[in-house]
């Protein structure tokens, strides 16, 4: 059966007009979501979508909802920068969600997150090459004819760089803007990010971006670790943060800024106060010149066909670097092993915690041991699924593997055995074999 969210009409990228005027907002996270619901002036709201699911709404948003509160949905698994065609599926679902939240818009990453049957579990940076600016481009023209509503794409927080790039960041999404009509969504601390890890220059790249195709500008936390900028979402918002989004209030009125938080949440005090630093900075934001841009995105000049050719090369790429990252394959030549090295212990770290939240009773019964046992588990163990079988077949590991977890108590043991293993599920034991086998 056609999804319903399919057979909306889909408006050209060229005729998209003025991005809504959307506000300050904070992300929503079940966590806090009474929180959010209470904060006082926030204009919109913007979800995770692959953990909601379009007909069952939590109860919180449909509040917000009625409030009038506008809600976004923000996808992080459809891989856009990959060098296959977007998932049916997950469009599906995307398209199907923004409906039932009656949203303007929906946002993706621009970036890659599997290959050759491995999941990154995170977001990763795509070569800035012609060659995959031809299949990204064909790859969002897919997506925004099968989505009811404008797409917008973010730039993301990356570790290492391709050595072959062709543009720089700004360059590339300029051009996927100018051939395609797409939306940014434009991370100022993921610009920070870039800048500590990769020597990016966040005021230059923003004088490359096509302003006018901005959609809304996201704002979040990170920590500096052995030189390493991590961009956490867990930690509050710093000044070089706000100082980059200062620049982007000297060029454009941003038609929305987003707060995002998605663990160690704080008390409601200081995320308001977060995002009261937030609305200082849109309020002292002095225009360089009087002139603004255009409220309307440009006309975009369409974008030739990939080819299987360009696919295919961008596959093998995507997937020797995906196997150097979380599989123990060899660095690719030309790749910084420094680079590469941060980026994949950023991977195994994000694997570990976001492996905690899905499965809480883990860490709570491996205790201290679960950060230290799933780090040497993953360096073995590559994630091809979902979070929560690798949460299973994390435990299972643990249970097996005697020489790294000789330590764990009789009691851990036996609680893993049984989270694995809940009653119903458990075979039978010899007796119980026995008393089938006699009224067999």
């Amino acid at each position: 059966m056609t999804s319903p969210a399919l057979d909306q009409p889909v408006r050209a990228a060229a005729d998209l007009g003025a991005p809504p005027r959307l506000g300050v907002g904070l992300g929503w996270r079940s966590e806090i979501d009474t929180v959010v619901e209470r904060q006082p002036g926030l204009d919109w709201v913007e979800v995770v979508a692959e953990n909601v699911c379009a007909g069952h709404l939590p109860a919180s948003l449909s509040v917000l909802r009625a409030r009038g509160v506008t809600v976004v949905p923000h996808g992080v698994g459809l891989g856009l920068g990959g060098a296959g065609l977007p998932d049916a599926g997950r469009l599906a679902k995307l398209a199907e969600l923004a409906l039932a939240l009656d949203s303007p818009l929906v946002t993706e990453h621009l970036a890659f997150v599997r290959a050759g049957g491995l999941e990154a579990g995170h977001l990763l940076p795509v070569p800035r090459t012609r060659d995959s600016l031809r299949v990204i481009a064909e790859n969002v023209r897919i997506a925004q004819e099968q989505l009811p509503v404008p797409l917008a794409v973010e730039n993301i927080a990356a570790q290492l760089s391709w050595p072959d790039d062709e543009f720089t960041e700004g360059q590339f999404l300029a051009e996927l803007v100018e051939r395609t009509g797409v939306r940014l969504l434009i991370d100022v601390a993921n610009l920070h990010t870039n800048r500590v890890n990769l020597g990016l220059d966040p005021a230059a790249e923003l004088d490359r971006l096509p302003l006018e195709a901005i959609a809304y500008v996201h704002v979040a936390g990170g920590t500096l670790v052995d030189g390493v900028w991590h961009d956490t979402h867990a930690h509050p918002v710093t000044e070089p943060v706000l100082e980059v989004l200062a620049e982007l209030c000297s060029r454009i009125d941003p038609p929305g800024v987003l707060l995002e938080r998605d663990a160690a949440f704080p008390p409601p005090s200081e995320l308001a106060g977060e995002l009261d630093a937030v609305r200082r900075v849109l309020e002292g934001g002095t225009r360089r010149t009087a002139s603004t841009p255009p409220a309307t995105a440009p006309a975009h000049r369409g974008c030739e066909p990939a080819g299987a050719d360009a696919r295919d090369r961008l596959a093998r790429r995507q997937e020797e670097l995906l196997a150097a990252l979380v599989a123990g394959g060899p660095v690719p030549p030309g790749f910084d092993p420094a680079q590469v090295r941060a980026q994949s212990a950023g991977l195994a770290a994000k694997r570990r915690d976001t492996t905690a939240k899905v499965a809480p009773e883990l860490p709570r019964l491996l205790d201290g041991r679960y950060g230290p046992l799933f780090l040497a588990y993953a360096r073995t163990h590559p994630q091809t699924g979902g979070y929560r079988a690798d949460a299973r077949a994390f435990g299972a590991w643990a249970l097996a593997a005697d020489d790294l977890t000789d330590d764990l108590t009789d009691d851990q043991r036996r609680a893993l055995e049984q989270w694995l293993h809940p009653a119903p599920e458990r075979p039978p034991g010899p007796l119980a074999r026995l008393r089938r086998a006699l009224r067999g």
